[in-house]
């Protein structure tokens, strides 16, 4: 293997740049779990007001920040409308079920993402005792770095306010949804209400999440952030992190986008490789059997790390230059 692999696994495997450490290390810190850590306090306060909402919660991860919002929106035996494949029913451990005692009822999606609409409402239960009471509909943008349409968010949102349900956005690449189809980040997240953001993938960060809402749902959010272990003490840390990202990090999504459609375009024309143009920084490239087994480790011995068997997912990041690109096309052509 090269001795400097191209790594395209995820958008989470970036380290924090220069100016990013230099602000990690001059942050004014205190105690979050007392409220009292000033860098903390600043970046919920700013993540708020970029996404129009009342407050703001500093998680670990995004997955405690996806369950606390669950969690916060139903009680136990309550039920949230999901689609099959998104991230809070399928890659989250289930913890909506085994922790907050919350039923899942996946909903088939659509090849972008969406649940249809009549789904949704067919997928209501009446009020009556034999069905758990459904309280939430959760989507999520990007969704296999596909941007919801945004006509389709406003129409679900709207059903489901009129059917009397909370609506949760896992917003864990939302900005790359903002960059990609050109609206402020508040656009995307007004129709929600609660919305979990990720700020160590596209963004760059080491860790950390936040979850926005409505003052009374993210208190409700903090306590079950502390029964699930995210209290953190001196968090200004990476709070700084986070802060770097917003103000420096979000504008550049463009250039790993780009990136991406100069990969998937690089790849075009290989007999039994199918190749899925992306709308944001994730490509997918689907492989015929015979060239499918064993292709993560060829590639990875070429240098290209990347994920997947019969569909492989490889993900541009500020870690990946428009150089690595062109190398990872030659290497991927290669061995594919």
């Amino acid at each position: 293997m090269s001795s400097n692999p191209i790594d395209l696994r995820s958008d989470t495997v970036t380290r924090p740049t220069a100016a990013m450490r230099a602000t990690m290390l001059a942050a004014d810190l205190g105690d979050d779990v007392f409220g009292d850590d000033p860098s903390v306090n600043a970046l919920q306060a700013k993540v708020a007001a970029l996404l129009g909402k009342e407050a703001a919660l500093f998680m670990p991860t995004g997955t405690q920040s996806n369950l606390a919002a669950l969690m916060s929106h139903c009680e136990r035996g309550d039920e949230y409308l999901v689609g099959q494949m998104a991230h809070t029913y399928r890659w989250e451990g289930g913890g909506a079920a085994v922790l907050g005692s919350i039923q899942p009822q996946p909903l088939a999606q659509g090849p972008d993402g969406t649940i249809a609409l009549a789904d949704i409402e067919a997928n209501i239960k009446p009020d009556d005792a034999h069905f758990a009471k459904t309280r939430l509909l959760a989507l999520e943008n990007t969704w296999g770095g596909k941007v919801l349409p945004a006509a389709y968010v406003e129409q679900a949102t709207a059903l489901a306010r009129r059917k009397g349900l909370a609506t949760h956005l896992d917003g864990a690449r939302l900005f790359n949804a903002a960059v990609a189809s050109g609206v402020a980040p508040v656009e995307i997240a007004r129709h929600f209400d609660s919305v979990s953001v990720c700020f160590s993938k596209g963004l760059g960060t080491p860790a950390g999440s936040a979850l926005v809402g409505p003052k009374a749902l993210i208190s409700k959010a903090h306590r079950w952030r502390k029964m699930l272990g995210g209290g953190m003490r001196q968090a200004g840390v990476l709070a700084a992190a986070a802060t770097h990202a917003l103000d420096h990090h979000v504008e550049r999504l463009a250039d790993d986008h780009a990136n991406a459609r100069r990969l998937a375009e690089g790849l075009q024309g290989l007999p039994g490789v199918t190749v899925e143009m992306p709308q944001t920084n994730i490509v997918f490239v689907d492989l015929a059997p015979e060239k499918a087994t064993g292709a993560v480790e060829r590639l990875r011995a070429a240098g290209v790390l990347c994920t997947g068997l019969y569909r492989l997912r490889l993900a541009t990041h500020l870690d990946v230059s428009a150089d690595d690109i062109e190398r990872a096309i030659r290497v991927l052509r290669e061995h594919l």
